[in-house]
């Protein structure tokens, strides 16, 4: 049989969001969108909150244990930490944030700039936690100008980030659509068989019945430290 995604054909993965201040005083991760899949958080220990803006301007979520929150793609977010903040995060569409789904709120003419941006978003091999920093800080910079603006009623900062995101992520659109078709729409169309087979009696698929399990691994990741579980290459026990 082919190996049953994860249910829902979603990701999961356990966050430790980023200390260490930003410009504006605050501490917590990297700000950015994800322009096809919806994010969600659930909180397992200390607090802070989610910052978000979208065409509905700017809000701010409160975060602590036993918070489940979930946005939407569109949604520019912002982990901010007020004291060991750790998240399970489950995100929909599988593989497709891992190629590159999420854009980060840099300035407009980092944005511009396809080559600029890669190498402001790439982590090098070596000095990674003050890559990090680095990084984060002109995604905060990037997002303040815009909440700033929505604060103001000026929706333009929004609306060209948005068009920016996608002239970035428009190339990977037909390699998103193939992990998208062996993922989700394949467990989507498992689902359907098995339905179909309810409805005529037939039990031939719980034969099929499997325990898998995911490889972790940790990472660096934009809202903080990731343990990740490898829910593409699962082990059958």
């Amino acid at each position: 049989m082919n190996t049953p995604a994860f249910p829902g054909g979603t990701s999961v993965s356990r966050l430790s969001v980023y200390s260490g201040q930003c410009a504006d005083g605050l501490e917590g991760g990297t700000p950015h969108v994800h322009t096809a899949s919806t994010e969600g958080y659930v909180v397992i220990g200390g607090h802070g909150a989610l910052q978000t803006l979208s065409g509905a301007g700017f809000a701010e979520t409160p975060l602590r244990a036993g918070t489940t929150v979930w946005f939407t793609p569109g949604t520019i977010h912002r982990a901010v930490n007020h004291g060991g903040l750790e998240v399970v995060v489950v995100m929909s569409n599988a593989g497709l944030p891992e190629a590159g789904d999420a854009v980060m709120t840099f300035p407009d003419e980092v944005l511009a700039d396809p080559e600029a941006y890669r190498a402001a978003a790439i982590l090098p091999d070596e000095g990674v936690e003050a890559a990090v920093a680095v990084r984060r800080d002109l995604a905060v910079e990037g997002f303040l100008r815009i909440a700033d603006a929505l604060r103001a009623g000026d929706p333009e900062p929004l609306a060209r980030f948005y068009a920016s995101a996608v002239a970035l992520v428009r190339p990977a659109v037909a390699g998103w659509r193939r992990i998208w078709e062996e993922t989700v729409a394949r467990e989507a169309s498992r689902t359907a068989g098995m339905l179909d087979a309810l409805a005529r009696g037939d039990a031939a698929h719980l034969g099929d019945a499997a325990v898998l399990e995911a490889p972790n691994g940790a990472r660096w990741g934009m809202c903080g430290r990731l343990t990740t579980h490898d829910t593409a290459h699962p082990e059958v026990r």
